[in-house]
């Protein structure tokens, strides 16, 4: 019984890669004017956090924006109330852009302050931490998280896979090996 039972698990783990896609729009190709956001992770992890920043009424590149990421994208906030049970929203890249847009625009700059990066094949997540602020010249940040980002390399160009992230609270703090080196 145990060989054949191995034999069905190993015979079901060839099978899986296959089994667990689902078709997916065919990627659209890279703008020109956009070809060195995509060259690389730190490049498309830079351009994610300036497509999303800049000044009060000041509108945002969202075909810039659109370009990081792969048709199959997802981005998914962690939220709930403080004393509560957490939750999590996911959106498609527009999705994101119809519901941020409005606060964005009301001045909104996030800049990583560290990250954690780890690559295996085609497949790299970056543990992005974060600082947001109003306005680029705000002492302090009003808000602190981390970003985690999935991100894909197809052999031509970086693709953003899902961004998730969860904002630091009184009772979830940031710890310290997510903090900037001193």
């Amino acid at each position: 019984m145990r060989p054949i039972l191995l034999a069905a698990v190993f015979a079901l783990g060839l099978a899986a890669p296959a089994l667990a896609q689902s078709p997916t729009p065919a990627p659209v190709a890279t703008s020109a004017s956009y070809a060195e956001d995509v060259a690389s992770a730190d490049a498309i992890v830079t351009a994610l956090y300036a497509s999303i920043s800049g000044d009060a009424g000041v509108p945002r590149d969202w075909d810039r924006f659109r370009n990081l990421f792969h048709p199959s994208a997802r981005l998914s906030p962690i939220g709930g109330p403080p004393e509560g049970p957490a939750t999590v929203t996911v959106f498609t890249p527009d999705e994101y852009i119809a519901r941020a847009e409005p606060f964005l625009l009301r001045g909104f700059h996030e800049v990583e302050t560290a990250d954690r990066v780890e690559t295996f094949g085609h497949m790299t997540h970056v543990f992005s931490t974060y600082d947001s602020r109003h306005a680029a010249s705000d002492a302090a940040p009003f808000a602190r998280g981390i970003n985690s980002i999935q991100l894909f390399d197809d052999g031509q160009r970086w693709w953003v896979l899902s961004v998730y992230w969860q904002a630091e609270t009184p009772t979830i703090p940031l710890p310290a090996k997510y903090l900037p080196s001193s």
